[in-house]
């Protein structure tokens, strides 16, 4: 447990930049942080409470220098039908036990399994959730109620068919038009909060009839388990599970992101699980949603110049003061600018760049980037990833096995006069295998193998198989045996030592060079009178 715990060299490399990075994100994440409360059902302070104890804590335990947490889009789609079922109470006991396990998983080692996860289903992934959270923002954008049920489309429709407030629908489409141009034109200016700004004087002034943030406390609440219900722990943990695997996911992906972004700078993804785990333990006795790193906010942090944690720290402080000292302020903030917000977040969150080249690089990656962008829409995101990863593993291994070959090679000369070896070339035929030697390869060797007739010897070259599972092994010694049982012998040169134990233990003879392989013919042949 020692290595998951901060250390004095965790803040070493801090520097006066740290705290202007800090106040720059807590100026960007402000905002958001509110949108995603009021996203999830549980409400702006909700998500303001994520911000300051997730952000505090996954920067001070975490494994990356750069990275700012609380709460996050991504997160917001998979908490809305968890709310739907199970009310708030429920969304903060899944928030706990997503924790745990966390923890667990950090425990485990799993944080570097991360790197298996192929860019398009990490790309197709950001584009299903920008969509859905587009499409869960229609109805406050719109100025309506939203719509009973989990489907963020028919949502969408309904609120359409409900007739649109035009004072909202203002809001929001300026608040998008501001930011998505703004950011165009001065990237380093915090456009989301003078958008916020700018909407709310606007409603202030012309006193518009939409429904706004609400009461919001000064103070963060005194830490509760109260709202933990342990007859209803089973039945939230498939929640739990998602909300963990989102969490790992998105965590450990924006780390890498920062990691690419800086120069010096490599997580420990490990660690990073368990600083997440301890921030979705302890948030909840506060009244937060789960959280998770945000790649947006910890973008703006090393632009920054941020370089340790502290930035972290005081993006976290900062938010814990402006709810101290303007709690009266925000809670006149429309809706239906926070929906403008997220709609521009939304649209933000795709890398158009990115996409293009992996839709032109081949049709394998347009199909995963498509199909997991599809299946994030229509289900559910762990799902998502899930078919994503299970796809592209497909894709990958039909790839390998097509790149796996046998093909025929003369036989080499070695110390037999030109008269000999004519006679052995017309009753010795050698084959080189290339590649991998595994289940998905495997049996297109075995038709080929077992095709190969008017020889009497066949000398297969492995010296280039550069993996062989057990179902490689199993067809390979079902050709020998088919080819045996037609009085041809079958002879293996050239076999890795790991490959030999196997193919041994299935009765398969092997020699070291394929040398010895035809001397081992030769005398076969003058043994049956093949030979003279």
């Amino acid at each position: 447990m020692r290595a998951f715990l901060p250390v004095k060299a965790d803040w070493s490399a801090a520097t006066p930049r740290d705290v202007v990075a800090g106040l720059t994100v807590a100026v960007v994440a402000l905002p958001l942080a509110l949108g995603f409360g009021v996203a999830s059902g549980l409400g702006a302070a909700a998500g303001l409470a994520t911000a300051i104890v997730a952000g505090a804590l996954a920067a001070v335990f975490g494994g990356s220098s750069l990275q700012v947490s609380g709460p996050t889009g991504a997160m917001t789609v998979v908490l809305v039908p968890i709310v739907a079922t199970f009310g708030p109470g429920g969304v903060l006991t899944v928030g706990l036990l997503a924790g745990v396990l966390l923890l667990a998983l950090a425990v485990a080692r799993a944080g570097r399994y991360m790197r298996y996860v192929p860019a398009p289903v990490v790309e197709g992934f950001t584009i299903g959730i920008a969509a859905v959270i587009a499409l869960q923002q229609i109805p406050a954008a719109l100025g309506v109620p939203t719509p009973d049920g989990h489907n963020v489309v028919v949502n969408a429709v309904h609120a359409f068919g409900s007739g649109p407030a035009l004072p909202a629908v203002a809001l929001a489409g300026g608040v998008v038009a501001i930011m998505l141009v703004g950011a165009r034109w001065k990237p380093a200016i915090p456009f989301s909060l003078l958008a916020v700004a700018a909407g709310t004087v606007v409603a202030e002034i012309w006193s518009l009839p939409v429904p706004r943030i609400g009461t919001l406390p000064a103070f963060l609440p005194a830490p509760s388990l109260s709202f933990l219900d342990f007859g209803a722990l089973w039945s939230l943990l498939p929640s739990a599970v998602a909300v963990a695997a989102l969490a790992a996911l998105e965590s450990l992906l924006s780390a890498t992101v920062a990691d690419g972004m800086s120069v010096n700078q490599r997580h420990d993804p490990d660690r990073e699980l368990f600083g997440q785990g301890i921030a979705n333990v302890i948030t909840p006795m506060f009244g937060g949603v789960p959280a998770t790193a945000a790649i947006a906010r910890t973008a703006v942090n090393v632009r920054s110049g941020a370089s340790s944690r502290l930035a972290a720290l005081v993006h976290a402080a900062t938010l814990a003061a402006i709810m101290l000292a303007a709690a009266s302020v925000v809670e006149r903030i429309p809706l239906a600018v926070l929906a403008g917000v997220l709609l521009a977040t939304a649209v933000r969150m795709v890398e158009v760049g990115s996409v293009r080249v992996l839709m032109r690089a081949n049709r394998s990656d347009a199909v995963v980037l498509a199909l997991t962008a599809l299946a994030t829409l229509a289900l559910d995101l762990v799902t998502a990833v899930i078919l994503g990863l299970v796809v592209a593993g497909g894709l990958a291994l039909r790839a390998v096995a097509r790149s796996a070959r046998i093909d025929e090679e003369p036989l080499e000369p070695g110390d037999h006069t030109q008269e000999e070896h004519e006679l052995l070339a017309q009753h010795i035929v050698a084959y080189r295998l290339d590649g991998p030697l595994f289940f998905a390869a495997a049996h297109r060797f075995l038709l080929e193998l077992t095709e190969i007739s008017a020889v009497s010897v066949v000398i297969l070259r492995m010296s280039h198989v550069s993996a062989m599972d057990g179902t490689g092994a199993l067809v390979l010694r079902d050709a020998v045996e088919r080819l045996e049982h037609r009085g041809v012998t079958v002879l293996l040169s050239g076999v890795r030592d790991e490959h030999r134990r196997q193919l041994e233990t299935h009765g398969v003879r092997t020699f070291a060079s394929t040398p010895e392989a035809i001397e081992h013919a030769r005398d076969h042949l003058r043994r049956n009178g093949t030979l003279p």
